[in-house]
């Protein structure tokens, strides 16, 4: 008995480049042409009738929740965590959250702030204290002072975004008078919240 020769041989569909078995090839070309199509933007094959809800889910630009901006879905987290200019970042010097738009202008004012240095009993300021201490305090006081002011001086001309990892130590001790600050301000906060509680709880049994 002879036996067709197109059993288990294949076509190429042109349209969704698979390979198909020659005794379905002309019932899987109709369907394919009239139903699917190729995504443009990822090249997946999908029902023509999902075509539009496919891009919204997969591939649309979205907003970005703190800036408003419409960014490629997949670079959102991207833009999020390290370029969207309403981030919030923290001061280097005084570890103050605020808006990275914000930041230069902050640094140029707190970075002029000074700090009393102990071991030499001088002012210096803080956007200077990294380039002071390494030049005083360092123990590299054999030839290291030239090279330290040159090294300073760039720093006093370098543009507000700078690398903060090189102007700024990040994990210097802070000011006591901003701790002294801080707390009094803790305080304050904590008496006006007993205060507004005890009030309310007087008005009601006044007006009983």
């Amino acid at each position: 008995m002879a036996v067709p020769s197109d059993i288990g041989a294949s076509k190429l569909c042109s349209h969704c480049e698979r390979q198909v078995p020659s005794s379905n090839f002309d019932l899987h070309n109709a369907h394919c042409i009239r139903n699917l199509q190729r995504c443009t933007v990822c090249g997946d094959m999908i029902p023509k009738s999902r075509a539009t809800k496919h891009h919204q889910d997969n591939h649309a630009p979205v907003s970005c929740s703190q800036c408003g901006e419409s960014i490629e879905r997949e670079l959102l987290v991207i833009h999020e965590r390290d370029k969207c200019l309403h981030r919030i970042v923290t001061c280097g010097y005084c570890e103050f959250p605020l808006p990275a738009v914000d930041l230069d202008k902050h640094l140029n004012i707190c970075g002029n702030r000074t700090e009393y240095c102990n071991p030499c009993g001088k002012y210096v300021r803080l956007c200077e204290k990294l380039a002071h201490d390494l030049q005083f305090h360092e123990g590299n006081s054999d030839g290291g002072g030239d090279s330290s002011r040159e090294q300073h001086g760039e720093s006093n001309h370098s543009s507000p975004a700078a690398d903060l990892s090189r102007r700024v130590p990040r994990e210097r001790p802070r000011d006591t008078s901003q701790r002294r600050w801080l707390v009094t301000l803790a305080i304050t906060g904590i008496a006006i919240i007993i205060g507004s509680f005890v009030l309310q709880r007087r008005n009601p049994s006044q007006q009983q």
